[in-house]
């Protein structure tokens, strides 16, 4: 396949100075959540020095785009789509090796400390070193920072929209125990400027601290970006669409916001009774009032590090789920509603949000284009030439074939991947998962059409072989017929189970078919199955390919027993494994491992290199 597919069309389209910045040629990308690596001098995490490695291990396999989970400070939960401000970067990714002015002998002993407290490489991440490593930043501030430096100064000048509302919110987290800012005394939940200033005053030391640590990362960042433009790998970034309800931005800002509800998605055949993120949906009408500048000043912070961006689900734009605050947290997102309502407005609304977005930034926007798609929003992203997300289990004819797509039947506008951050791994999935649907989801289908699922869960479904909330069906269902005179009920009413049947029924032998396996299918994934869907993925339409730094090192053999217990994240939890896996290598082994060779090849096969 040429390495140059229809350059002609992409540059036909409304991002066509950013495909000309970054090239219309195929390429292999690899998703590296910065927290997941950690070279021989992390101190607990990875951090912004350690993205030079990972650039490093980039070039060794052959990929030219290297994407990073959100870089935003990040709450309690740790949560990289849940960020306490869409500008600020996370402070516990700064590295103290590298903190400008040099480091004086005591912090060194200081650092060495901690690493020794911190050692990282454990399997999850211990999200307890931010605490230790900004006590021992806030040391090195106050022994080395006496005065303000003048790069700082103008740091501070360039970055007024949003740096001192950052640091305050900050300093009055830390002032109010950690509560919510709509649980503040009046005063500053209200931002009255007279109490704000003479809190600038009182704390000034501790504001400038704040101020500062953005600064060094600011710096770090960019040396990192420059790194890696010198060895030709791109760096793609990701901004999260919403931002959490307690966080800078809507203290700041909450004219931006319709307070009253919470975002989330609609039930489906993943999510049983939807999702509810807990993040306030914006007031786009008074964004517009405002010429956008709240998201111009974004995107203008964002591209001092990226040359490609990430739009976080991108049908929001166009339309958002929206469930009432006042909601049972139970019913997650059963009971919401697009906003706007009425479908007619939903393509107008999108191409009123991405024209802002196009026109205000020098990068590349790609979009997240998955879960229940209006149809609006492949047209809007074809025109603004925005590629979407081609994921393989999803990549299919839904409607007609109940099968996967081939390779050359993937957009040229899209990224094809295996996983995502917010799935299984693609072993876990063809272990667990493919071929079945999802338990709550059938019950809930059930109680819809009065079905009684106990009487027919064994007839249609393999016990032995359900498990995790997944049901497996009977080789013995066989048909559509079959599935009816199972249910009892007329084809004319069963149709939602008829959908699930028809695409998920032998799922795992359609794939094994048109990955060219031989033999008999394995239920196990092994290293031959690996390499055929690498090579599928690889090979096919899409201008990128990016996939999850877990699915490629799957290769190695490195990650031992169930694959399962190696998900990166499961939707709706709040768990001490979500957001933490650790690659079981440092970047140093990583970068001398031979499965390089072997993903460089399979890149090169397909004129990705």
């Amino acid at each position: 396949m040429s390495s140059q597919p229809h350059a002609r069309e992409l540059l036909a389209t409304a991002s066509k100075n950013k495909w000309e910045a970054v090239g219309t040629r195929r390429r292999a990308g690899v998703v590296v959540p910065l927290a997941s690596v950690y070279s021989g001098n992390s101190i607990g995490i990875g951090d912004l020095d350690d993205l030079k490695l990972v650039i490093d291990w980039c070039r060794t396999s052959g990929h030219s785009i290297l994407q990073l989970l959100p870089m935003n400070e990040v709450g309690p939960i740790s949560c990289p789509y849940d960020s306490t401000s869409s500008f600020a970067l996370e402070p516990m990714y700064l590295s103290l090796a590298k903190l400008a002015d040099g480091r004086p002998n005591s912090f060194k002993k200081k650092s060495e400390a901690l690493a020794q407290a911190f050692p990282a490489g454990k399997p999850i991440v211990d999200y307890r070193i931010k605490a230790e490593k900004l006590d021992l930043l806030r040391q090195f501030f106050e022994e080395k920072v006496a005065k303000t430096p003048e790069g700082l100064q103008v740091f501070i000048s360039e970055n007024a929209y949003w740096l001192d509302d950052f640091a305050l919110f900050n300093l009055l987290k830390s002032l109010n125990c950690g509560r919510a800012w709509y649980d503040w005394e009046g005063e500053y939940k209200f931002r009255e400027p007279q109490a704000l200033r003479e809190l600038k005053k009182q704390h000034e030391r501790v504001v400038l601290f704040q101020q500062w640590l953005q600064w060094q990362l600011s710096i770090q960042f960019k040396e990192a970006k420059a790194y890696a433009r010198a060895q030709g790998v791109l760096l793609k970034g990701d901004l999260p669409i919403l931002v959490s309800r307690d966080s800078a931005d809507v203290w700041s800002h909450p004219e931006y916001f319709k307070l009253e509800f919470d975002a989330g998605a609609p039930p489906d055949m993943y999510c049983a009774k939807g999702q509810r993120w807990g993040t306030p949906t914006y007031n786009w009408e008074r964004i517009f009032a405002d010429d956008g500048i709240y998201v111009r000043q974004k995107l203008a912070f964002a591209q001092n590090f990226y040359d490609i961006l990430r739009i976080d689900h991108v049908v929001g734009l166009l339309r958002i789920w929206s469930i009432p605050v006042a909601e049972p947290a139970e019913n997650k997102g059963l009971h919401g509603f697009f906003d706007p309502k009425d479908e007619k407005q939903w393509e107008a609304h999108g191409r009123r949000v991405l024209e802002m977005l196009v026109a205000d930034t020098r990068m590349l926007l790609c979009a997240e284009d998955l879960g229940e798609i209006p149809k609006a929003c492949p047209k809007l992203l074809q025109e603004f030439g925005i590629p979407g997300n081609d994921v393989e289990r999803w990549t299919k004819d839904w409607e007609k074939r109940h099968d996967f797509l081939s390779p050359e039947e993937y957009r040229l506008l899209s990224v094809a991947m295996l996983s995502t951050h917010d799935t299984t791994n693609w072993p876990a999935w063809w272990e667990n998962e493919a071929g079945t649907v999802d338990e709550g989801l059938f019950i809930r289908r059930c109680i819809e059409r009065h079905i009684d699922f106990q009487s027919i869960r064994d007839k249609l479904f393999d016990p032995l072989r359900s498990n995790r909330g997944r049901l497996r069906w009977r080789e013995s269902v066989d048909s559509v017929d079959r599935l009816v005179s199972i249910l009892g009920k007329p084809q004319s009413e069963l149709w939602h189970f008829l959908d699930m049947y028809q695409n998920t029924f032998r799922e795992k032998e359609k794939l094994w078919k048109i990955l060219g396996l031989g033999g008999s299918m394995r239920e196990a994934c092994d290293k031959e199955i690996l390499e055929a869907v690498f090579g599928f993925t690889f090979q096919t339409n899409s201008v990128f390919c990016i996939n999850f730094i877990t699915d490629l090192l799957s290769l190695a053999g490195i990650f031992k027993g169930d694959p399962y217990q190696y998900r990166y994240n499961t939707p709706g939890t709040v768990s001490d494994t979500n957001w933490s896996l650790v690659v079981p290598l440092s970047l140093e082994e990583l970068n001398i491992h031979p499965v390089n060779a072997e993903i460089k090849t399979l890149i090169a096969s397909a004129n990705r290199v």
